[in-house]
């Protein structure tokens, strides 16, 4: 049986602007690196075989704090990066109403579709399991791409709730379909928990 355990990124300046982030390469800030953190201290308790990671700084720096601990050298595969947002990249919903109108998200502005993301993720996610039979593989990305991406992999789970920063969703290999064991927790981010 594989596992993967699905990690969002750290939090970003741009995740409290609610500016659309895309693949534009923002950084994790302070409070993200302490999530990550906390995180590493969550998996030094756990066996995991691999770390796969976005190439944007944001979750490549999570996925390095947590192969730090677990001294695990991070391979990273661009198909896992964010959904690319076009012409919004950067821009607050009301950027875009300014823009374009309310009418904004009806247009074509560039933005890679759903099932442009979802044949990605997919395709990552299933050559990484492949390639590691019976493995336990940590996979860091990013909100859009893990969430299109479980939707179709796990379409018998409730995944509607937003994905949080640093949230963890494991899934098992099943006779006939992924399981998932654990969606978007956080626990790790209760720190009294691990001092």
């Amino acid at each position: 049986m594989t596992t993967l355990g699905l990690i969002r990124h750290g939090v970003t300046e741009w995740n409290y602007e609610h500016r659309a982030q895309g693949q534009t390469d923002i950084p994790l800030n302070d409070e993200g690196r302490q999530q990550a953190e906390l995180l590493s201290k969550r998996m030094s308790n756990e066996e995991w075989d691999y770390i796969y990671s976005s190439d944007l700084s944001r979750a490549l720096e999570t996925a390095e704090i947590i192969g730090k601990i677990k001294n695990i050298e991070v391979k990273t595969d661009q198909r896992l990066r964010e959904m690319n947002c076009g012409l919004i990249e950067g821009t607050t919903e009301q950027d875009r109403v300014s823009r374009w109108g309310h009418g904004w998200s009806k247009l074509d502005l560039g933005i890679e579709s759903k099932d442009e993301i979802v044949t990605r993720g997919m395709q990552c996610l299933m050559d990484i399991s492949d390639r590691h039979p019976n493995k336990k593989i940590l996979i860091v990305s990013h909100g859009a791409l893990i969430g299109l991406t479980l939707k179709k992999l796990i379409p018998h789970i409730d995944t509607e709730e937003h994905l949080n920063n640093t949230s963890v969703t494991i899934l098992h290999t099943g006779q006939t379909r992924w399981d998932c064991e654990l969606y978007n927790c956080t626990k790790h981010l209760n720190i009294e928990r691990y001092e």
